[in-house]
């Protein structure tokens, strides 16, 4: 896989949680801070969004925005006053079915397990606003229209397709950020041939033996040039960035399968089960065993300090 795909892949849970509004008048709703992203799409209409930080967007008919890393906000008809919004629970029970409305929205969640977060995912800002522009964000433009012919009309396979829209959605976000952004040193890693060469290496064969000669002759330099790049550009040396993606990709294994540590060992480059579950309990706190008993019984790991660049402790 690459980069993109695995940070993405490496915190999503379960399928999106959605919601399709329309409303007439005066009105204001409050979403509180969550353990996930966020994100609106205007469907009809126009609207005003507030972040607890203080950002205001306004969102007009075709705009998409998400909210990376589940920040609190109040949603209206235009600007207005945080303390007068109502709950979003409450809002929607009052709220206009379907396409009915003025103004209309398509609100949800991606539940993302914020406990270790791939750098490229903590660099995300507090919003991401993407306008509806003539010959913006093609692919974000098609998808959101995808969006909105699947909820005109419920037809065979919509429980199959909606979700999934939904996951492309949240590429194409993501990646429209890439794009525009000019800071970051995410979007700049991926950028950048000899470290972007590096990464595709150990990403899309995680469990390869790796050493720093081998990446250096993937990326078509030497030793001391890959290391001085990959470094400048991702905060980690090469070789510890590695052992980093291995375990974040052991924990996802331990999630989604039912596969056993010897076999989730073997797939992410450890020689043994004990190697791995030494490298696990360093950068998560806990077993493989007993991660697996915390994340099946509904309970989120414990959050990782903040990190964009340096996304594990300097002895891994």
């Amino acid at each position: 896989m690459d980069v993109v795909s695995d940070a993405i892949s490496a915190v999503h849970l379960g399928h999106p949680r959605f919601n399709r509004v329309g409303m007439d008048g005066s009105w204001c709703a409050r979403l509180d801070p969550y353990d996930g992203a966020g994100f609106h799409v205007v469907l009809k209409g126009s609207c005003w969004l507030r972040t607890d930080g203080g950002t205001d967007v306004c969102l007009n008919v075709g705009d998409a925005v998400l909210l990376p890393h589940g920040t609190g906000h109040v949603i209206a008809d235009s600007p207005s006053d945080p303390e007068k919004a109502v709950s979003f629970e409450r809002w929607l029970a009052t709220a206009e079915p379907r396409h009915h409305g003025t103004t209309e929205l398509l609100c949800g969640k991606y539940r993302l397990d914020c406990s270790r977060m791939h750098p490229l995912m903590t660099e995300l800002p507090e919003v991401v606003h993407l306008p509806s522009r003539v010959g913006t964000h093609l692919e974000l433009r098609a998808a959101i229209d995808l969006l909105a012919g699947e909820l005109d009309e419920v037809r065979p396979g919509f429980y199959i397709a909606l979700p999934n829209l939904l996951d492309l959605l949240l590429v194409y976000m993501i990646r429209a950020w890439m794009t525009q952004t000019t800071s970051g040193a995410w979007p700049s890693a991926l950028g950048d041939p000899v470290t972007a060469a590096a990464l595709r290496a150990m990403h899309s064969q995680p469990a390869a033996p790796w050493t720093i000669d081998r990446l250096a002759a993937e990326a078509g330099v030497s030793r001391p040039t890959l290391a001085r790049r990959f470094a400048a550009l991702v905060g980690r040396p090469p070789m510890a960035y590695l052992t980093w993606w291995r375990v974040i990709r052991a924990a996802s294994l331990l999630r989604e399968t039912k596969d056993t540590l010897a076999a989730i060992a073997e797939r992410v480059g450890y020689s043994s089960p004990y190697a791995l579950s030494h490298a696990f309990e360093r950068e998560f706190g806990t077993t493989p065993g007993r991660y697996r008993e915390i994340v099946r019984s509904g309970v989120s790991p414990a959050p990782a300090a903040a990190s964009g660049r340096r996304p594990v402790d300097r002895r891994a």
